[in-house]
């Protein structure tokens, strides 16, 4: 075998393995499911963690959603934290507890929760759950993440959807079908695996004394993601709640809507590049099953960053071919190629018919390309910031 063959068939075991995975849990999690029981036994006591940054204009639906649950003794409590506009008035007119943060230097989404948790020590709850400002909480929801949260000492996650705005147009319907995926059909498959989730950012429930002790105070970009494995790593990763969601909205802004995706989108890749190597052989290390299987899920790149990827091997394959006359790497990386395209239309089929249809899923691979600068800029000019996304001024 001559050297371009060797390093194409390293190429293609390396990649076959976020393929694999993808296709694994998208092939668990196709049969149709089924409520769970919930604990017995009296509810544990509930704060709602609310961290917001200049979200005087959605946060009240998110309280309002909050408050039908609750019951006596719970609490909302909002760190508007830096705000410029009228986020901590409308949060007290709606009945939370209120924390004003100001800080130029130590900004960001982790900040605000180790303050919020910082301010509960005083009067703990059994149960604390964070939530985005910008979400809507489903009925029941509360309750079952708190039940299970107690029953198993472990965080809970929640399903945490994003839905398109009125209007929204082809590209953001495509975003929303490949949030789906990342958010429903692979956790589903995980969880129907007996194995554990990434924390999702919001919908995350923790019992006390773990949240208490967790590293929240961080600028990460994607810290709920760095959270999770942190929890895996001391042997308490977190489980998945199906049966109790939130949604939000993707922002409305072609800006805003960029700027949110560049960062998840960033985040994930320097988790992967910086961290996995080094969790991997830990969990291998430690014998920690839950925590390889997360590392593993990670390292599963964005939809569109794998699509790109094994259609980018199979262009390589078919020069290894015309070079060396060998038309087995070509056809090993078709098959990789027809794999990940069968799990994606299983998935579309059924959790995406809804979002929508199989003439504009056809438009994926070109949204694909679009977004080859966006991986481009992870090279030459990464996001590295915490930076709130606009949702405003459609």
């Amino acid at each position: 075998m001559i050297l371009p063959e060797i390093i194409f068939v390293l190429l293609l075991a390396v990649l076959s393995v976020p393929v694999a995975i993808f296709a694994v849990q998208v092939l668990i999690a196709l049969p149709a499911r089924k409520a769970t029981a919930l604990p017995t036994g009296p509810r544990p006591s509930i704060v709602a963690l609310i961290p917001a940054h200049d979200e005087a204009a959605g946060i009240s639906a998110t309280l309002n959603s909050l408050r039908e649950q609750l019951q006596s003794g719970d609490r909302m409590v909002v760190v508007a934290d830096n705000c410029s506009d009228g986020t901590a008035a409308v949060a007290r007119a709606a009945g939370a507890e209120v924390i004003e943060r100001s800080d130029a230097v130590r900004r960001g989404k982790g900040y605000a929760l180790d303050c919020g948790v910082r301010y509960l020590e005083s009067s703990p709850p059994e149960v604390v759950i964070i939530v985005d400002a910008d979400c809507v909480v489903h009925a029941g929801a509360l309750a079952r993440l708190a039940r299970m949260c107690v029953a198993n000492d472990r965080p809970v996650q929640s399903l945490n959807l994003m839905h398109a705005p009125a209007g929204a147009g082809l590209k953001t319907k495509i975003a929303e079908f490949a949030w789906t995926v990342k958010n429903l059909a692979r956790p589903l498959g995980s969880h129907r695996l007996g194995l554990p989730c990434q924390l999702m950012g919001t919908g995350m429930a923790f019992p006390w004394g773990l949240i208490q002790s967790a590293e929240l105070a961080s600028g990460h970009i994607v810290e709920d993601l760095k959270v999770g494995l942190d929890f895996a790593r001391a042997g308490q990763a977190p489980l998945f709640c199906p049966d109790a969601v939130v949604h939000s909205v993707f922002p409305a802004n072609a800006e805003g809507e960029q700027s949110q995706r560049t960062r998840w989108e960033h985040g994930h890749l320097g988790m992967i590049f910086k961290d996995a190597p080094r969790l991997l052989l830990e969990s291998l290390r430690t014998m920690n099953v839950a925590l390889l299987s997360l590392v593993l899920d990670m390292c599963v790149p964005p939809l569109a960053l794998l699509t790109l990827l094994v259609f980018a091997l199979g262009l390589l394959g078919a020069l290894v071919w015309g070079g060396t006359g060998n038309a087995l790497p070509w056809g090993l990386a078709v098959i990789e190629f027809f794999v990940l395209g069968a799990a994606v239309l299983l998935a579309w089929s059924r959790f995406g018919r809804d979002i929508l249809s199989f003439a504009s899923l056809a438009y994926a691979p070109i949204y694909a390309l679009r977004k080859i600068p966006v991986y481009l800029n992870f090279i030459v000019r990464r996001q590295i910031d915490w930076v709130r996304s606009r949702r405003d001024e459609p």
